[in-house]
């Protein structure tokens, strides 16, 4: 079994994406983004449920679906992971190995009274 190392960005926008690794789906709360989500599929549903009663018109509404969900359903599915992850888990790269670091104690690590904070976690796949 191979390891891959993961080396840092490097040019000029390195240092303005440091705290940012690739395109940030998250919405500002986990409730917001569920919302963006039941909008999202309640339009995609209803857009095709309704052909049969108002006719195939009914299917312009599911690109607003897509607005809903900031690209597609796993688009909106990764954001959902990058809420909820938010805060939790931070990367940092140094001499070309990239290490993830828990920031927050997990809930449910608290009630077993386990040190989380400062964890090294090897980034093994990207």
């Amino acid at each position: 079994m191979t390891v891959k190392t993961v080396k840092p960005p490097r040019g000029p926008w390195a240092t303005a994406r440091s705290g940012v690794s690739g395109t940030n789906f998250a919405s500002r709360s986990v409730p917001r983004h569920l919302a963006r989500g039941a909008i999202g599929f309640g339009l995609i549903i209803g857009s095709v449920g309704l052909v049969p009663v108002a006719g195939p018109a009914t299917l312009l509404a599911a690109p607003l679906a897509l607005v809903a969900f900031r690209g597609c359903p796993t688009c909106w599915m990764v954001g959902l992971a990058q809420t909820v992850s938010r805060g939790r888990l931070e990367r940092q790269c140094v001499d070309g190995v990239c290490t993830l670091t828990l920031t927050k104690a997990h809930p449910a690590a608290k009630a077993t009274d386990e040190p989380t904070a400062d964890t090294k976690v090897p980034v093994t796949s990207r």
